[in-house]
C-alpha cells in the first residue's frame, strides 16, 4: 500500500449497549467529556480538541463497537483508499459519499475480518479547542481482542497501511497509522470483542488530576496508575457503568518512521 493511500489518524469511536445513553452523566461529570450532539438513542461527546466528536454511546440490545472512526486527509485520498480496498475484494459498505450525520464530511465504511465497522471520513465539522484543565483531548487508541491476531495484524497493515510499532510477547501487537505509537492494538483472545479505549490527557499533570477527579467521586482505578513499556505511556484503567474498560493516558511515544524498529516486550 502506498504512502498516499494510508489511513489517517484515529478520530474516535461509537460504542453500543443496552440503555447506554442513560450513562451520559458519567461521561460528562466524571470522565470529563462534553456533549456535542444528541439524537434519538445516541449521544456524541467531544473532547477539548477540534474533533466534532471523539466518543459516542448508542442504545442497542448488543454490546460492542458500533464503528471505529478514522480521518482521511482529503477526498482524493478517501477515493484512493476505497479503490484499493475494492481491488482487494474487501467488504466495502458502499461508495464514498457525503455523510448525513451531524459531523458531515465525506467517506465510506468497510468491515475488517472480525466484522467490525471502520468509518473513514475526510473533512466534516470541527470545533474551536476548549480551554479546560484535566479533560480528555482525544481518543488515543482502541485495543481489540481477536481470535486471529496474526491474520488481523496482516490485514490492518496490508489493507489500511498500518505499521507495527511493538509486540508484547506473543499476546499483543501495537499498530500505528500516524506518529502515535499505536492507534490500534490487538490482543490474542477467544473471540472478537473490545478490550479497552484510551483517552488522552494533554500532560502528565492533567492525567494525574483526572485520576484525582474520579477518586473524589468515589471511582477508583481497577489497574493503575502505572506506566506501560510499549508506548511508554502512563495508564489508569476504569470500568464504565456499561461494563466497558476505559483508560486515562498521556504523552504516548511518538514514532520516528526513519529510525524506529519494533521490539518484543516481555509480559
Amino acid at each position: 500500500m502506498t504512502q498516499s493511500i494510508r489511513v489517517g489518524a484515529l478520530r474516535g469511536l461509537v460504542m453500543r449497549a443496552p440503555g447506554i445513553t442513560a450513562t451520559k452523566g458519567f461521561y460528562e461529570h466524571n470522565w470529563g467529556l462534553t456533549v456535542a450532539h444528541e439524537a434519538d438513542g445516541v449521544v456524541y461527546f467531544r473532547g477539548t480538541g477540534p474533533e466534532a466528536f471523539l466518543y459516542g454511546i448508542k442504545d442497542s440490545p448488543v454490546y460492542g463497537i458500533e464503528y471505529v472512526h478514522f480521518s482521511m486527509p482529503d477526498r482524493a485520498a478517501t477515493d484512493a483508499l476505497h479503490a484499493h480496498l475494492v481491488a482487494l475484494g474487501e467488504t466495502v459498505l458502499g461508495a464514498p459519499a457525503a455523510f448525513d450525520d451531524f459531523a458531515g464530511g465525506y467517506g465510506f465504511e468497510v468491515l475488517d475480518p472480525d466484522n467490525r465497522r471502520l468509518r473513514f471520513r475526510a473533512g466534516g465539522l470541527t470545533h474551536a479547542a476548549l480551554d479546560q484543565w484535566a479533560k480528555p483531548r482525544k481518543v488515543s487508541h482502541v485495543v481489540l481482542n481477536t481470535a486471529d491476531m496474526e491474520g488481523l495484524q496482516d490485514w490492518y497493515c496490508r489493507a489500511l497501511g498500518f505499521r507495527v510499532s511493538d509486540y508484547s510477547a506473543d499476546q499483543m501487537v501495537f499498530l500505528r497509522c500516524a506518529s502515535d505509537h499505536h492507534s490500534i492494538a490487538l490482543v490474542r483472545g477467544h473471540y472478537p470483542s473490545v478490550n479497552h479505549v484510551a483517552f488522552e490527557l494533554p500532560s502528565i499533570n492533567e492525567y494525574m488530576r483526572s485520576i484525582g477527579r474520579m477518586r473524589e467521586k468515589g471511582i477508583v482505578p481497577t489497574w493503575g496508575p502505572g506506566r506501560h513499556g510499549p508506548g511508554d505511556n502512563p495508564f489508569a484503567y476504569f470500568v464504565s457503568p456499561s461494563g466497558f474498560v476505559i483508560e486515562f493516558t498521556s504523552e504516548l511515544q511518538q514514532i520516528d518512521e526513519a529510525t524506529h524498529e519494533a521490539q518484543v516486550w516481555p509480559r
